[in-house]
């Protein structure tokens, strides 16, 4: 059984004097407003450097289970597509981009790789080769040592930081399963703990939103420490149930399928409160929403 790490605190009814109360309303007005996207604040807004925990905490993007999106990671970016969220590439897409679809009302969510190294990135060759693993199934694609953060957390910074100045108001990290494959490191769960909390901590820093990628075995223990999920294939392999923590938590669950019809999942994924799309595996502009 799957228990979120963060429960909402019981309400409780207190006798307050009347000055105190218009006080507290007055305060909650000036703290900013939650729009139709599930956000605090309209589009873009970041909320200073994230330093200070508790007023990022409040400032930050927080979407909201139901939420509707689009992931492209190839082809020329549609954004047309009537979407609250866009999950797009981190390094392909430029400030403007971010700034187009912030102006059409949308959310968007930088694509980054935190777990195995590219071949392909323009950083590439700023990653040490002790640093680098097996191939991770994808052509020029390694998976890395995430126990040596001493390298990889100013790596990480970097790209984190590329993604807020272009305006990014979260990021998905990928690859942050390494533990649960053959990375050729004896990677251990508190390993993969250790390492998904420390990217967390990054965006947040950061004035970003975080959401957890698949991992879904580590979810009781991480779903306090991400904003929201994103999964693959969970109804492919029954493992869907395993999401209903953030969903618990108010937190929204960006899940696709890619071999399974709509009606196979769609009804689970409803009333799972999951955010679900058929999509096919090149990710490009085409989607199915449920």
């Amino acid at each position: 059984m799957y228990v979120p790490a963060h429960r909402p605190a019981t309400a409780r009814t207190t006798r307050r004097p009347a000055l105190l109360v218009a006080l507290l309303l007055l305060l909650a007005g000036c703290t900013g407003h939650h729009g139709e996207d599930g956000g605090s604040g309209g589009p873009g807004g970041h909320g200073g450097s994230g330093k200070d925990a508790t007023p990022s905490a409040v400032r930050r993007w927080q979407p909201r289970p139901g939420t509707s999106w689009q992931w492209q990671l190839s082809g020329r970016l549609d954004t047309s597509v009537r979407a609250e969220v866009y999950d797009i590439d981190g390094f392909d897409h430029s400030r403007a981009t971010v700034a187009q679809l912030h102006r059409k009302g949308r959310r968007v969510i930088c694509y980054v790789s935190t777990g195995a190294w590219e071949d392909f990135r323009p950083d590439a060759d700023r990653f040490p080769r002790p640093v680098l693993g097996r191939g991770n199934g994808w052509k020029g694609e390694r998976w890395l040592d995430i126990r040596r953060t001493d390298v990889l957390g100013p790596l990480m910074a970097a790209r984190l930081d590329m993604c807020r100045q272009k305006g990014f108001d979260a990021v998905e990290p990928d690859n942050m399963d390494g533990y649960r494959n053959r990375t050729g490191f004896p990677l251990t769960a508190a390993d993969q703990l250790r390492y998904n909390r420390l990217v967390a901590e990054l965006a947040h820093e950061r004035g970003m939103a975080v959401g957890l990628k698949n991992d879904l075995d580590q979810i009781p223990q991480l779903v306090g420490d991400f904003d929201f999920a994103v999964d693959e294939q969970c109804a492919q392999y029954g493992e869907c149930a395993k999401l209903e923590p953030f969903v618990a938590a108010g937190k929204a669950v960006f899940h696709v399928e890619y071999e399974l019809p709509a009606d196979r999942f769609c009804p689970q994924s409803r009333r799972l409160g999951l955010s679900s799309l058929l999509k096919e595996y090149e990710l490009g502009a085409w989607r199915r929403a449920c």
